[in-house]
């Protein structure tokens, strides 16, 4: 075994014959797979643990989301962690996973996204005190005012409810995607929003590359994936089946909804809105850090 080869793709028969040929040492598999133990290898997958690149400030605005989530926490108002998931076909197309069953199910021979019976957009939104998430499967695409519906639908349903006395939101949200920091569209949109619930929202960006870092991931959607392994979505009906069978012996569960709006892709900001902006961002981190407040009709 030579000690500089950090990794090897021989299965231990190979190394056992290439012992046996190179140094004539017979030494079976089950000796060699004894050995790999004991100098701490096995069977390992690579891991996506690098960031992508550095972004200045990142440590700075991890201590200020985490006093905001302790703040808000402390005066009883929701603190969301919001994103969305990937997209997913519907229909017979190959998922990854295993289940139980006395036959496989079947799938096409190949993931033609041509084959599929359509699509779908789960948003979610995870709150952080309550260990409880909403998936809002969208039949369209991943816009702003996609994300700002699925807001809506969660306080207008449950949010005021859960909160009769907030005062305030705060958002938890990725530096791209449908609530990318730097698009004013979504600022126009989340405007509306609030403009229509009268409740304030505080928005806190994640910086670029720390997206893992967003609770959501770890919180929600790893474990609704875990849900939904080895099963065809072969239905809406089916979809959202599995994902409300989410849950974790930490009491989480979720509530599972669908948006059947069509979205326009494309769309710019208004210029009035853009000149005007009555977002107020913060001085600290402006870029990732500011709140919307109702505005008079």
């Amino acid at each position: 075994m030579r000690p500089d080869v950090l990794w090897t793709d021989l299965t231990p028969r190979d190394l056992s014959l290439s012992l046996h040929q190179e140094r004539g040492q017979s030494v079976g598999p089950r000796v060699v797979r004894r050995i790999l133990a004991t100098l701490g290898f096995a069977r390992r997958q690579i891991v996506k643990g690098l960031p992508g690149g550095e972004t200045p400030n990142r440590d700075a605005q991890f201590r200020y989301i985490a006093e905001l989530k302790a703040q808000f926490l402390a005066a009883g108002n929701p603190v969301l962690s919001i994103d969305t998931k990937k997209k997913e076909f519907l229909g017979r197309l190959y998922r990854k996973g295993k289940v139980y069953g006395q036959q496989a199910q079947q799938a096409f021979d190949h993931d033609f996204p041509s084959w599929a019976e359509g699509g779908i957009v789960p948003h979610g939104i995870y709150d952080v005190a309550r260990h409880h998430g909403w998936l809002h499967i969208g039949l369209s695409r991943d816009t702003t005012a996609f994300a700002c519906d699925s807001l809506r639908l969660y306080w207008e349903s449950d949010g005021q409810h859960d909160y009769p006395q907030a005062s305030e939101m705060l958002l938890l949200c990725d530096g791209g995607g449908s609530n990318s920091c730097r698009k004013h569209v979504f600022k126009q949109d989340l405007q509306a929003l609030v403009n229509a619930l009268g409740i304030p929202i505080r928005v806190a960006h994640y910086p670029a590359y720390c997206s893992k870092f967003n609770p959501i991931e770890r919180r929600l959607f790893c474990h609704v994936t875990r849900a939904c392994q080895g099963v065809l979505f072969d239905s809406l009906q089916t979809v959202m089946d599995l994902m409300r069978k989410t849950s974790t012996q930490t009491g989480l569960s979720v509530t599972v909804r669908v948006i059947d709006n069509i979205y326009e892709a494309g769309r710019k900001v208004a210029d009035a809105f853009k000149q005007n902006m009555p977002i107020v961002f913060d001085t600290f981190l402006p870029t990732w850090n500011y709140r919307v407040l109702p505005q008079p009709d």
